[in-house]
């Protein structure tokens, strides 16, 4: 059996470095901001917002009577055993791919921790512009888009001719 520093497990301190941000970005948000819109100004299309998501992205399945809190709760629970898999199996000079599932791994915890223990999820970012705005959203859904944008991106890499 390999070492873990020999694997890509390696990389799980930056999922716990994300959950961690994460968390004290949303106590900071639900401690220090009022509920709801506009919030506060940072920028003429950004706002610092207190608002919860009791769906996924978009608010998707946000109106249903409450199974989806534990669906997607199971549904980060498995993404995170599956990317745990694919991070030990990754070589010891892989760094790219590694960081994509740490970032998606912190995302998605740092998400579920909101789903169990508040029932639904923490946004406080909000992009603008005019009187369209953005769904709101968190650093978590931050981490979980820069990990996919990184794996599609690393898809288009070229493999290197065996010579």
């Amino acid at each position: 059996m390999r070492a873990l520093t020999d694997t890509g497990l390696r990389w799980w301190w930056l999922a716990i470095v994300t959950i961690v941000l994460d968390q004290i970005t949303k106590w900071l948000t639900v401690n220090y901001l009022d509920y709801g819109y506009p919030g506060v100004e940072i920028a003429p299309f950004f706002n610092l917002v207190h608002v919860y998501n009791p769906g996924a992205a978009f608010s998707f399945l946000a109106d249903q009577g409450g199974w989806q809190r534990w669906f997607f709760a199971g549904l980060a629970f498995a993404v995170t055993v599956l990317l745990s898999i694919w991070m030990y199996k990754a070589p010891r000079t892989a760094r790219w791919m590694p960081v994509a599932y740490a970032l998606i791994i912190g995302g998605a915890i740092g998400n579920v921790i909101d789903r169990l223990l508040l029932g639904h999820v923490v946004d406080f970012l909000d992009f603008y512009v005019g009187n369209w705005h953005w769904p709101a959203f968190n650093l978590a859904d931050s981490f979980i888009f820069i990990g996919a944008a990184m794996i599609i991106i690393d898809s288009f890499k070229k493999e290197a001719p065996n010579e």
